[in-house]
C-alpha cells in the first residue's frame, strides 16, 4: 500500500500532474505500440520486403 500512496501522491493528486502523466503515458504507450507493430511486421514478411531482396535485383557499377 505505501507504493500506492506514494504514486498517488506523487502523480495522481493534482490534475495538473495527472493530466502531464497521462499525455507522458500516451506518448511512451505509442512509440511502444508503433515499433512492437513494426518488429512483428518485418518479422512476419522476412524475406519478402524490399530491403531484403533489392541486393537480389541492384546491378552494380564497375568502372
Amino acid at each position: 500500500m505505501a507504493l500506492a500512496r506514494s504514486v498517488y501522491h506523487l502523480l495522481f493528486r493534482r490534475t495538473s500532474t495527472f493530466a502531464i502523466t497521462i499525455m507522458v503515458g500516451a506518448v511512451f504507450f505509442e512509440r511502444l505500440f508503433d515499433q512492437g507493430g513494426n518488429a512483428i511486421f518485418e518479422q512476419m514478411n522476412r524475406g519478402k520486403l524490399w530491403k531484403h531482396i533489392k541486393h537480389n535485383y541492384e546491378e552494380k557499377d564497375e568502372e
